[in-house]
């Protein structure tokens, strides 16, 4: 059975970092889709960074240049470095990962998308 546990979230003002951790338990985050996304209060999940199944890294543009997304060599941890935060990414934050073995993360969207997701973490930044 396959689980992922967020944490790291929490509370920062703008301009400041953190990372969150995503712990897979029954998966490794290897020659999948995997990723991290976000909510935030009357708005749509949208996908925030994700290593696609070539282990090719992709971010949104939002937060290009500030995000890093990382798993550590076990592949049972994947990590979200956060920096230059702003208000605006004020969120629940969730960890998503697909259980199709090497299939790009196109074809995991159009076949109605990641097979697991935590529970999230919450991220509040303050002006």
């Amino acid at each position: 059975q396959v689980q992922l546990m967020e944490s790291g979230g929490g509370s920062v003002q703008a301009g400041g970092s953190l990372r969150l951790s995503c712990e897979a338990s029954g998966y490794t985050y290897g020659s999948y889709c995997a990723g991290w996304f976000r909510q935030a209060p009357g708005k749509e999940r949208e996908a925030v960074a994700g290593f696609d199944s070539d282990g090719t890294t992709m971010y949104a543009d939002s937060v290009k240049g500030r995000f890093t997304i990382s798993k550590d060599n076990a592949k049972t941890t994947l990590y979200l470095q956060m920096t230059s935060l702003k208000p605006e990414d004020s969120a629940m934050y969730y960890c998503g990962a697909s259980g199709m073995y090497m299939t790009p993360c196109t074809v995991v969207a159009e076949r109605g998308g990641m097979d697991y997701y935590g529970k999230g973490t919450l991220v509040t930044i303050s002006s």
